[in-house]
């Protein structure tokens, strides 16, 4: 951990605090910096910019002159690209030029910036901007003239500062902001690094916080994955083999559409040829005759004694009832 002396408002030392090598001593990475600080600068962007075209200017809907016979070249309106009032080409529309960003990838750039600073010895720590209850502009300015001879500061304040707010608020050249405001853009942007011992507490105390939940969440992830895991599938109860073979015996027997009708053997025949003689297809609801034109074609799906026993289970007949008939009536 880096130490850093505490210092009152009067510039004297009145004591000393570590700062967190997790936040205040990691590798800088620049890559990382570069692109959260792009995606900072192009969120702040309005984005509002907006020209107009041809098809958006006023005027311009008269032909300027005739298309013919006056040796210019020809020109159907005077808000044309070309013409001083026309139109622009591929002008600024407006745009969200926002980025996405992971919370992990800025935490991690704010953290290489204060590393960076507190490398150089620019981290400075302060009890109180200035003393009693009065705001002082003149004090605050001649405190932190004595911390940095170098011009661009950053203070960072607590919310409940509001008489050091008031102090160093006018100041030039010097950024005030509260500690859940700290950022990386304004880190670099300053040349020092200011914290009151409130501000330094409450954002580490943020930080913490932070670094618990994520700690949590990582650990309830585990808990989460077992938890929605499947669990293991009952073994089916088998029915007894008596039940299952007087289940096929009454499938074997019965179609399902009655008793003039049967289910096929394995093979597709008729369990019975002298009774069940015509075929049926239960997709497409449709029966067949024996000696028909598409008997033989047909695997039947259920068997039926005669024709009238199909259409009774409502079936239709193949080809047309006529066609049907009269190949019964041939039989």
């Amino acid at each position: 951990m880096t130490s850093v002396d505490i210092l009152s408002p009067s510039g004297s030392k009145s004591g000393s605090v570590e700062l967190p090598a997790e936040i205040f001593d990691v590798t800088t990475n620049v890559p990382l910096i570069h692109q959260v600080v792009v995606a900072q600068l192009a969120a702040a962007r309005q984005g509002t910019h907006s020209t107009k075209t041809r098809a958006e200017v006023r005027g311009g809907g008269r032909k300027p002159y005739r298309q013919k016979g006056t040796g210019r070249a020809r020109q159907g309106s005077t808000r044309a690209p070309q013409f001083a009032g026309g139109g622009i080409v591929h002008g600024p529309q407006p745009r969200d030029y926002s980025q996405r960003t992971p919370k992990k990838m800025k935490a991690a750039a704010l953290r290489g910036a204060l590393s960076d600073r507190a490398r150089h010895g620019r981290i400075h720590v302060l009890t109180s901007v200035v003393e009693g209850e009065t705001p002082s502009t003149k004090s605050a300015a001649a405190l932190l003239a004595g911390l940095s001879d170098r011009k661009n500061l950053l203070v960072v304040l607590d919310r409940s500062e509001e008489v050091s707010t008031l102090s160093v608020r006018n100041l030039a050249d010097v950024h005030v902001l509260w500690a859940d405001q700290l950022n990386t853009y304004d880190v670099l942007c300053a040349d020092d690094i200011v914290f009151t011992q409130a501000a330094l507490e409450a954002f580490l105390a943020g930080r913490n916080q932070a670094a618990k939940l994520e700690k949590a969440a990582a650990q309830a992830e585990p808990k989460a994955a077992k938890a929605d895991k499947p669990a293991k599938a009952e073994p089916k109860a088998t029915a007894p083999a008596a039940l299952v073979d007087a289940d096929a015996a009454g499938e074997a027997t019965d179609g399902g559409f009655g008793a003039d009708s049967a289910a096929p053997l394995e093979d597709g025949a008729s369990p019975d040829p002298a009774k069940f003689t015509v075929k049926g297809n239960k997709d497409s609801m449709k029966y067949h005759v024996e000696g028909s034109r598409w008997y033989d074609a047909t695997v039947a799906e259920v068997w039926f004694t005669t024709g009238e026993a199909a259409a009774a289970a409502g079936f239709e007949p193949a080809g047309g009832a006529k066609a049907q008939q009269v190949k019964e009536d041939d039989k």
